[in-house]
């Protein structure tokens, strides 16, 4: 087949998933900022694009564009060096039209790669692999603000980020008009004007992509995201459904709709009564009490999270849910 075969072919195939990719990266960067203006709004996005059939659908289209797009990035590489053998090590200088970035694409195409995979850890493997897991932890999945507190509350996160971002800079900058190129469309008139566009388009979206990480990285050190009140109250409804299996539909309603301070004190004196050993004996014949317990210290442990540094609240009584 000419599409894997052939040069040509493989560059079509290179042009196309590389558009695709492109899309991608510009759907991202656009995401990622109604995080700047609205988080709340951000996190509604996160729990849309969750392990819903559409977002897994998409998941696996696109990772299957970027394999394929790596793939067929090194059997040209090695084509490419193969055919030219040892002749490219008498070219002493090369033609000032041949850009730094053309002759680095594999290169930088790995730079981008390791920063991919520092992205998945921090976020995907913490959200939509959670999901499809169907884990319960302390953390919901679509609370996306929250791995943004705990990404970018590390000192060496905004550096890979922006060396990251600096490299997309120069792999998209040249593959954008080159994807014109490899598909057929390099006429003289139209390749500079695609560079024109791509380097706009690029230069756009990474200075929007570093600014997101200047503005997150910030706002974690202030402890923004675990600290705003809309955003508590967000990440209260997220893990109000876990209660519904050891408390009935009721608890959800209630805790959906209780401040979250309220909602703080009855946890936390919930669990001081439920893992005291006295209350574990009598408890003991009870099958659904271990759930009961893991529950309530689940939501303990983000209480904890979100509160820390504060000062305690007073206790109060805790009314039967």
């Amino acid at each position: 087949m000419w599409l894997s075969s052939s040069s040509v072919g493989r560059k079509f195939i290179m042009a196309v998933t590389g558009a695709c990719l492109v899309l991608f990266v510009t759907f991202h960067c656009l995401m990622n900022s109604v995080a700047i203006v609205w988080p709340a709004a951000y996190n509604s996005i996160c729990e849309f694009l969750g392990a819903n059939w559409y977002a897994l659908i998409a998941s696996a289209g696109l990772a299957l564009l970027f394999i394929i797009h790596i793939c067929y990035a090194v059997m040209l590489t090695v084509q490419n060096r193969a055919a030219r053998g040892s002749v490219r090590y008498a070219i002493e200088h090369r033609p000032k039209s041949v850009e730094w970035s053309s002759k680095n694409m594999l290169v930088l195409g790995i730079v981008i790669l390791a920063f991919l995979c520092v992205h998945m850890i921090q976020f995907w493997a913490k959200m939509q692999l959670q999901e499809i897991r169907g884990a319960h932890e302390a953390f919901p999945p679509a609370a996306g603000t929250i791995f943004l507190q705990e990404a970018f509350g590390l000192v060496w996160t905004p550096i890979v980020y922006i060396i990251g971002f600096i490299a997309l800079w120069f792999h998209m900058n040249h593959g954008f008009w080159s994807m014109f190129q490899s598909v057929g469309w390099d006429s003289t008139a139209w390749i500079p004007r695609f560079k024109k566009i791509g380097c706009w388009w690029t230069t756009i979206v990474v200075a929007l992509f570093i600014a997101q990480a200047i503005v997150f990285t910030v706002k974690a050190h202030q402890d923004f995201y675990k600290k705003d009140p809309a955003l508590r109250a967000q990440y209260q409804a997220m893990i109000a459904p876990m209660f519904e299996k050891d408390f009935g539909p009721d608890a959800v309603q209630a805790i959906s709709g209780m401040p979250f301070e309220t909602f703080s004190m009855q946890m936390k004196q919930m669990a001081d009564n439920m893992n005291r050993p006295e209350v574990a004996a009598y408890h003991a014949n009870d099958p659904a009490f271990p759930s009961q317990v893991e529950t309530v210290n689940t939501a303990v442990i983000l209480i904890d999270y979100l509160t820390e540094g504060e000062e305690p609240a007073p206790q109060m009584m805790m009314p039967n849910m």
